[in-house]
């Protein structure tokens, strides 16, 4: 049996994590992955998170990790088809680069195909895994940086500079990051919008991976009317939220479906296009494998 960390999972490049996502996304979409939504036990101030999934080959495993503080490690276990555990995976980096690529098939899906610039609104691990993954998809021109604390917007746009070859700046309003941008993340915290509906200009696609509740969501309700479409990688995952997803789920279109043809995605250039990304279960069992593969070879 093989345990691997967060080292080794660095190691893993880009455009390999992604296009392991948008296969998982497809299987999805044709019910060939099983994932069912999450599940929650409470321990006082401390949740334990598990998720699950099973391939078309057999292989099978879960993911658990604690939602409070302190965090702590996640674990994703995974078993073959004969029942045998194949590994273990240890840490936070599986999960934060496989939400990143995740995002980066709903951007490459769904922006305009001469889309260039980008806009990201927070500067934590999740939003640098947006962008390490975007920028293996798409040839990008220009990233502005907004965060809450500037210090910290300016050493993410240094280190996208640095490891990823970027033009990358950061400013100090969230309006002057999204002005003119093809494309935004957004990955904050924040229980209320952090960007303007009147900032995000035609042709945009936008991706939210913060709080997507009714009562806390860190983007404007009105850019869900705005948009023509709104994919989301589990839409049942969206319905089974704690608390109330901040739109309907049942109007949440299936990404999978849309990397199918089976619905439409964007239909002409000035379409806002929007993902919500909720991290779909299983997905990273599929990653997990292909890790614990590539080590073993």
């Amino acid at each position: 049996m093989q345990i691997i960390g967060d080292e080794e999972v660095r190691r893993t490049k880009a455009r390999d994590v992604v296009e392991c996502m948008r296969e998982a996304l497809v299987m999805h979409g044709r019910r060939e992955l099983v994932a069912p939504p999450r599940a929650r036990s409470a321990l006082g101030s401390l949740d334990y998170v598990y998720t699950a999934g099973s391939l078309p080959d057999g292989t099978s495993g879960f993911r658990a990790y604690r939602a409070g503080q302190p965090a702590g490690d996640q674990l994703v276990a995974v078993w073959n088809g004969a029942g045998d555990l194949e590994g273990l995976i240890v840490g936070d980096e599986l999960g934060i680069r496989r939400t990143g690529a995740l995002g980066a098939v709903a951007a490459d899906v769904l922006a305009r195909p001469e889309a260039e610039s980008v806009a990201v609104i927070g500067s934590g691990p999740h939003a640098w895994a947006q962008l390490w993954a975007l920028a293996a998809v798409r040839h990008l021109r220009r990233v502005r940086v907004h965060s809450r604390t500037t210090a910290h917007a300016v050493d993410f746009a240094e280190r996208a500079a640095r490891e990823l070859g970027l033009n990358a700046v950061a400013v100090t309003d969230s309006a002057d990051a999204v002005s003119n941008a093809d494309i935004i993340v957004l990955a904050t915290r924040s229980p209320t919008p952090v960007i303007d509906l009147a900032d995000v200009g035609p042709g945009t696609h936008v991706t939210t991976l913060g709080p997507k509740s009714y009562a806390h969501h860190e983007t404007p309700l009105a850019l869900l009317d705005a948009a023509t479409v709104v994919t989301c990688d589990s839409p049942a995952q969206a319905a089974a939220y704690p608390d109330p997803f901040f739109t309907d789920p049942d109007s949440l279109v299936c990404l999978g479906g849309v990397l199918l043809g089976e619905v439409p995605g964007r239909r002409s250039a000035e379409d806002i296009t929007m993902h919500c990304s909720v991290g779909l279960a299983g997905s990273e069992i599929l990653l997990a494998s292909r890790l614990l593969a590539a080590s073993r070879s």
